[in-house]
């Protein structure tokens, strides 16, 4: 389906792109139809309430993140957008991540909060669909580990956890109160060849939700979270193929929930296409698969057998990892909207080396 693509394509450009509180796309894609702040009459908001949408119409998608330059903080300007390209869908992406959310709290505290009360008004005025992510770093050490449930304790220690469990219960207040069509996963460790590790603080142990912000020195970041993050799930592949040898900073046995990025977008999609009579909640745990670092050694071994791997344990990442969630339970998904993976570990492994060893061929060559 073309349309479906395309929307995977530009949310996949979302999810990879560096994380910041600007940049939304549009991208033509079927519609839907209250608001706490009110639309003065007259205005363009008035004739775009005025047009009657069918169910066969296709949905006009905001995706925040890449492209055209809008600042998350102008309300104005983002109300423009969604009426001028009669938007109907809203996909919110921006975020400032771990790392950098700690190194600079009150600008995290605008993007991730702020920001969000924005695009929930915005949603709720001319009557979107709003889908918002959350992560596995809305958990926190109190939390139940393996496996976490949708509904338990969430106690995060970093701005960026403390944001999205802020999302997730002013998403889910705006659709009690409302009425507004909020739907929200929460997604465990996102992995994809096409970027190279990056440097949040989830990076240092899986994937994030979003590419994080390159290491810029006004940011001050501790080196521990700048360019000496690698994320050893996307890190092992590309020292599997490129040196043959592999150093991992967790501990042989740390368990983390994990998906490939093709099954995020997918879930994304269908959670957001899932007719809401479906939903019995509109925060999910979403999961595919959930290894250790030495599962996923031998897994990569089975493929390249000469590949070295070695352990050198960082305390600080170690115990973050050891803060998070093992295992998602994700059963209220499949059971409402029929969420069902289709990457395991095995599958995981042969197309991370199947991209990165063709594009590390494509690159001696040239």
């Amino acid at each position: 389906m073309p349309v479906v693509r395309a929307l995977s394509k530009v949310a996949k450009q979302a999810l990879l792109a560096p994380a910041c509180g600007c940049q939304p796309l549009t991208v033509a894609i079927r519609n839907i139809s209250f608001s706490p702040r009110q639309v003065t009459s007259g205005s363009d908001a008035s004739s775009f309430h005025s047009v009657s949408f069918s169910e066969t119409d296709h949905p006009k998608v905001l995706i925040t993140g890449p492209f055209i330059y809008s600042d998350i903080l102008d309300y104005k300007n983002l109300r423009e957008i969604v009426v001028n390209n009669r938007i109907t869908w809203l996909v919110h992406y921006s975020a400032l991540l771990s790392a950098v959310g700690e190194a600079n709290v009150p600008l995290a505290r605008a993007v991730n909060i702020t920001g969000l009360h924005n695009i929930l008004d915005i949603a709720a005025e001319h009557g979107l669909r709003l889908f918002v992510p959350s992560t596995i770093g809305a958990f926190g050490p109190t939390s139940p580990r393996n496996p976490t449930p949708d509904l338990c304790v969430q106690r995060p220690r970093t701005i960026y956890g403390v944001s999205k469990v802020h999302a997730e219960l002013m998403g889910e207040y705006y659709h009690h109160r409302y009425g507004l069509d909020f739907r929200c996963l929460r997604y465990p460790g996102i992995i994809s060849a096409d970027s190279q590790p990056g440097g949040g603080t989830t990076d240092m142990l899986i994937a994030c939700t979003n590419a994080s912000l390159p290491c810029e020195p006004h940011l001050r970041l501790p080196k521990v979270t700048c360019e000496n993050l690698k994320n050893y799930a996307v890190q092992i592949f590309h020292d599997a193929v490129k040196t043959g040898k592999f150093e991992c900073n967790l501990k042989p046995d740390t368990r983390l929930p994990m998906m490939y990025i093709d099954d995020c977008l997918r879930a994304t999609l269908e959670v957001m296409e899932a007719p809401a009579e479906t939903l019995s909640m509109r925060t999910y745990n979403i999961n595919a698969m959930s290894f250790t670092p030495e599962e996923l050694a031998n897994e990569v071994q089975k493929q390249l057998p000469d590949l070295q791997v070695s352990y050198e344990i960082d305390s600080v990442r170690q115990a973050i990892a050891d803060s998070w969630p093992m295992n998602f339970d994700d059963s209220n998904a499949r059971t409402d909207w029929g969420w069902k993976h289709d990457y395991d570990l095995p599958e995981l492994v042969q197309t991370m080396l199947n991209f990165i060893g063709s594009d590390t061929r494509v690159a001696q060559a040239n």
